[in-house]
């Protein structure tokens, strides 16, 4: 195990980068994953981080023992920080003091659309994004595509509240969804207020490709005509539409429910 002391210390100002401007995560290929279900979940999930950095009044608490553990066994860094320099690079409040620094994958789409999938035109809230993540992994769909002007997945408000959904999914961003939707070999369902067919009247026990849209917008009217159904989920209330991210929701579990009758 290392420690660093200085705030002056290359490496450290390095993380510091890293922690708080979202350029230098995609200059340099690599995140944070801040606390302790993160760091459990990619140690299982996908193995050795590049590097664990704890606080020092962490190395008290028994799941984070368990972590840096793990990782000795295995020959994985350690870098120990005062609670002080630990806090400056941490954006979670009243966190165990924990995290790891991994490279995000980088991916190219290699060919049509042949299963389950999530296309997300221009996103923007991490928060969203994160959710639909979560939910999309929760169902079952292997295999997410972003396009240009998404919010960046590997960003860590992405990362907390997908609550490690990435770390079992194919994450795809800046692809050009028109001609994937165009290529693809399954059929595409976006969704719409405008639309007349309801989500529960569409067969959904075949793979299909969801197609979801910016949260004032929606789905670009160029990508809306490709689709090969507008659906609307009825609503009951004076509310104009449900948030995207619940609207993904229930999209995948009608799907789960109609394979699962």
């Amino acid at each position: 195990m290392k420690t660093i002391t200085s705030r002056d210390n290359a490496q450290y100002k390095e993380l510091v980068k890293l922690a708080g401007n979202a350029a230098t995560r995609r200059k340099l290929g690599r995140t944070l994953l801040d606390g302790v279900h993160l760091c459990q979940s990619y140690l299982q999930l996908r193995g050795l981080p590049e590097q664990c950095i704890v606080s020092e009044s962490a190395l008290q608490h028994g799941e984070v023992m368990d972590i840096i553990g793990q990782l000795e066994a295995r020959h994985g860094q350690v870098l120990a920080l005062p609670d002080s320099l630990f806090k400056a690079i941490s954006q979670v409040e009243h966190g165990v003091g924990v995290m790891f620094s991994i490279a995000t994958p980088e991916r190219s789409v290699s060919g049509p659309l042949a299963v389950n999938a999530v296309l997300l035109d221009g996103v923007q809230d991490p928060g969203n994004m994160g959710s639909i993540l979560r939910s999309a992994a929760a169902a079952g769909i292997k295999q997410v595509y972003c396009s240009a002007g998404s919010a960046y997945c590997w960003s860590p408000k992405v990362l907390r509240a997908a609550m490690g959904a990435h770390f079992v999914l194919d994450i795809y961003e800046n692809v050009d969804l028109a001609e994937l939707v165009r290529n693809a070999r399954v059929s595409t369902l976006a969704t719409s207020g405008y639309a007349t067919q309801r989500l529960y009247d569409v067969d959904l026990r075949q793979p299909v490709a969801w197609l979801f849209g910016h949260e004032g917008q929606g789905v670009a009217d160029d990508l809306l005509s490709l689709a090969t159904h507008q659906v609307v989920i009825p609503h009951l209330g004076q509310v104009e539409s449900l948030n995207v991210a619940a609207c993904a929701a229930v999209c995948f579990f009608e799907q789960v429910r109609q394979n699962q009758v």
